[in-house]
Formats: C-alpha cells, structure tokens, sequence
C-alpha cells in the first residue's frame, strides 16, 4: 500500500571553502558536495515522477472499472466533555479524511487528510464485500440515545447503504438486540475498517520518509 507524502526540505545547496593565494582570500563553492547533491536531487525527483505516474495510472485503471466507491463512518456522543466523536471517509478521488475529537483534559480536535492509491481502496471495498454488510438493514437495530450515535454510509456502484444506530459497548449489547445476526456483521465490520484507517493514519504520518 502506497501513500502520498511529502519529503522534509533539504538543507543548505553549497558548502563554501577558503582557499588562499599569498594574502588573497577567495570562497570557492566544494564542486564535489554540489555535483553529488544535485545527483541525488535528480534522483529524488525522478522517483517522485514516477511515484506520482504510477499512481495517475492506477487511478485511471481504477476508473475505467466503472464503479463508483464512498464510505464514511461516525460514532459520537454529547456528554460533560461537549461533543466528541470518531469520523472517517473514503472518497471517490483516493482522499482518505479522519477526524478525532476528544474535550478529556483540554484535548483538541486532531484532523488528518492523505490521499490513497487504488490498492488501498480496493482492499477497503474486499473487507465491505466480505462483510456482506450491504445485505443487511437498521430497521431493527436500536436507536440512537444519550449513550451515543452511529453511522455507517457506503455507495459501491449502483448500491447504497446508509444506517444509524446507537453505541455498541460489547457484543452482550448486539445479542440482545432485536437483529443480533445483522448488528454483528455490523459490529465486526466497524472494527476492522477502524483497524484499517489507524493502520494507514499511523503509517503515514509517523513513519519518516526514507531519503534517497
């Protein structure tokens, strides 16, 4: 799984020498610290290039499938800390959005935006599909109370889901419900795709980019 990102600034592009003459002092760049840095500079954006071609392709390939992919997911609550709550969506153009709000002790809200290659989307689409989530419906799931709200929206191609339902503290909660069999799917479900987004949160935004 590849993602996007954008390498730190390089440092300083030449080192200046003193070299002297009798009394006459003359700064001459280190011509073999610029040529070795403008070789890897040249290879770093050859290989952004083909990165980004690389990724261009996939897209295309992705949207000559013809079918259309949407996800978002919400769980929040109103309580003594105000509004928190968990948010995240897949959107059609690879951009994965995650925002995570937690008043506890002054925290503030953290938001994070990355764009995902196809790879990345196809294998969300795999866990949906074996899921069979999009069989299922809320008809008989509990409503949302004061304890907290949930909600799920897919669209895959000509298909579109969306529920709401109330927190899930454990599955004690989804066997004694109305619908236990279709509230587990959905329960599974919401673990492995929070699973998923941390993994590619994490990955992206802690693991420092190798340099070339």
């Amino acid at each position: 799984m590849h993602l996007t990102s954008n390498s730190s600034q390089p440092g300083p592009y030449l080192n200046f020498t003193s070299s002297s003459q009798g009394n006459n002092h003359v700064k001459t760049p280190d011509s073999n610290r610029a040529t070795k840095y403008q070789h890897r500079e040249t290879k770093r954006e050859r290989n952004k290039e083909r990165g980004r071609n690389r990724w261009k392709g996939e897209m295309a390939a992705s949207s000559s499938e013809g079918e259309e992919f949407y996800l978002r997911y919400y769980v929040g609550h109103k309580g003594k800390f105000g509004h928190e709550f968990l948010e995240f969506e897949f959107r059609p153009d690879g951009k994965l959005r995650y925002a995570n709000n937690s008043n506890y002790k002054n925290d503030t809200m953290i938001r994070k935006e990355v764009f995902v290659t196809p790879s990345v989307l196809r294998e969300c689409r795999r866990i949906i599909n074996d899921s069979e989530i999009m069989k299922e419906d809320d008809n008989n799931w509990p409503e949302p109370d004061r304890v907290g709200r949930q909600e799920l929206e897919i669209v895959m191609g000509n298909e579109h889901i969306s529920f709401t339902t109330s927190k899930i503290g454990s599955l004690v909660d989804v066997q004694t419900s109305k619908d236990p069999e279709g509230l587990r799917i959905f329960y599974y479900l919401v673990q492995d795709l929070k699973c998923f987004v941390f993994s590619l949160i994490s990955l992206h935004f802690k693991i420092k980019p190798i340099q070339s």
